[in-house]
């Protein structure tokens, strides 16, 4: 969500950012989502309440990440909820409600400062891989492709993701030199 809350504060606070860095995030501009994809973020809590916990632990867990590292991560979080699978698709449920909420009130969502895109090319949760196409084509804000990386690239190629992170800081600390 760390994507998201920074759109947010770019959207209430502009002039107060000196840079944005996405990691496997996605645009909150409305124009990138289709109705379906806004009312598919409203239902998850039922869907999770409902959906078998293993299955759900199986998807989760493989849907987010392409090492077994980072597929761990998310098993032991999701484990945190084990015998209490209603508060974990609550959870789950509100934080997607407040993204599409985010998304229906149609903000510009600008982001004036410089920016990194960062997007695993395995990225599977949900259509990441598209908006960040989309997102790069349509903004210009350079986009990052980690080779090997699911939806947590920075689970699991954290040696590129901090490669592309102190390369662009890097960049922006020679222009501000300049």
């Amino acid at each position: 969500m760390g994507g998201y809350v920074g759109q947010v504060y770019a959207q209430l606070f502009p002039d107060e950012m000196s840079g944005f860095v996405s990691i496997d995030s996605a645009p909150l501009q409305r124009e990138y989502m289709t109705a379906l994809e806004i009312w598919a973020l409203k239902t998850v809590e039922p869907i999770y309440r409902w959906y078998p916990w293993k299955s759900l632990l199986k998807t989760g867990t493989n849907g987010v990440a392409a090492s077994d590292y980072g597929r761990s991560l998310m098993r032991d979080m999701m484990m945190a909820y084990d015998g209490d699978q209603g508060r974990y698709a609550k959870l789950a449920g509100h934080g997607y409600k407040m993204l599409a909420e985010a998304i229906e009130a149609d903000l510009p969502y600008a982001i004036t400062c410089p920016a990194l895109l960062v997007c695993g090319e395995k990225d599977r949760a949900g259509s990441c891989v598209r908006y960040n196409r989309e997102w790069h084509k349509r903004t210009g804000l350079p986009i990052e492709w980690i080779s090997g990386a699911g939806h947590n690239s920075n689970t699991d190629k954290p040696h590129l993701v901090n490669r592309a992170i102190e390369e662009f800081i890097a960049r922006l600390q020679e222009e501000r030199a300049e």
